[in-house]
Order: C-alpha cells, then sequence, then structure tokens
C-alpha cells in the first residue's frame, strides 16, 4: 500500500496546523505538483512563533496498518530537519508519535522507520511513559517543520507507504 502522488484531489485531503494556533504567524501548505507531493511555506518566531505542520487522515492505509513492520518515506529536502508524525487514539489530542530526519537535497532518498523509532511527544516534549505505537490506532498522519530556523522551507513527498 503506498500513496502516490498522481492524484489530483489528493491536494485536498491535507489541511494545514500552524503556530497561529498560539499566536505565531509561520505559514504552511501542501501541494501537488507534478506527481509529488510539497509541505512548503515559512517558518516564523514572530509571536512567539516556531512551528508549521500539515496533516491528512490516513484514507486508504488504515487496513493495512497493522500488519506493517513500518512506514517508508520517499523524500528531497532543502538541508532542514523535519518530523513525519502520527496521530493516535492511544495519546491525547496535543500529543502525537514523531520520527526526526533531514532528508538529502539532491536527489530522492526512501527513509524506513519501524514503529518502534516513533517516539510520544506533546508540544515538542518526550512522553517517557506513554504507551509505543500501536498501528491500528494511528488515524492521522502529517509532516511537522520545528528545527528552530525561520526561513521559507520546502520538503518534497514522492512516495509515502507501508514496509512490508
Amino acid at each position: 500500500m503506498a500513496l502516490i502522488f498522481d492524484d489530483p484531489n489528493e491536494q485536498q485531503r491535507w489541511y494545514a496546523v500552524d503556530d497561529g494556533v498560539m499566536g505565531g504567524v509561520s505559514q504552511s501548505t501542501f501541494s501537488v505538483v507534478d506527481g509529488e507531493g510539497r509541505f512548503h511555506g515559512e517558518v516564523s518566531f514572530e509571536n512567539g512563533g516556531g512551528f508549521a505542520s500539515v496533516r491528512r487522515e490516513p484514507n486508504g492505509f488504515e487496513p493495512t496498518l497493522a500488519g506493517a513492520p513500518g512506514i517508508a518515506l520517499t523524500v528531497r529536502g532543502d538541508g532542514r530537519t523535519y518530523q513525519l508524525r502520527l496521530k493516535s487514539t492511544a495519546l491525547g489530542s496535543a500529543s502525537a508519535y514523531r520520527v526526526k530526519f533531514t532528508p538529502a537535497q539532491d536527489a530522492w532518498e526512501t527513509l524506513h522507520f519501524s514503529w518502534d523509532a516513533f517516539e510520544a511527544v506533546r508540544r515538542g516534549t518526550v512522553l517517557s511513559d506513554a504507551p509505543a505505537v500501536t498501528p491500528s490506532d494511528i488515524h492521522q498522519l502529517g509532516f511537522l517543520i520545528a528545527d528552530r530556523t525561520s526561513g521559507a522551507f520546502c520538503l518534497q513527498v514522492k512516495h509515502i507507504e507501508l514496509l512490508p
């Protein structure tokens, strides 16, 4: 099962949750262009901000999540560090499981993450007492940038797929 960015309706499934929720002015969007997804925008520290994120429901993944040992991304970056985030019914609404990655800038790269590579966080703080990821509890996936660097960013995504 893979999420490939060849469906023109895919862009509408993603929505931004930026630091505006706490008064910041960072902005992001998710676009589908030429067969790839692009998480892009600008991070700003004005008004106490400093993060941008996009999310989508894992439509199409749910039946097979439980049987997969993890998830893989085929991405190209811009030198910045990103997070793949998974929202789960096992955590509160302000929490998520995350894995950080800094993809190559000059070539597409496929990164493999087993479920145990993810750590539970709430507003950037690791939750040491949280349960491990249970794939069948995942109800949302997304990308976040909060690398303490202001300015424009762009993460290109070719595929999101479950590990066999």
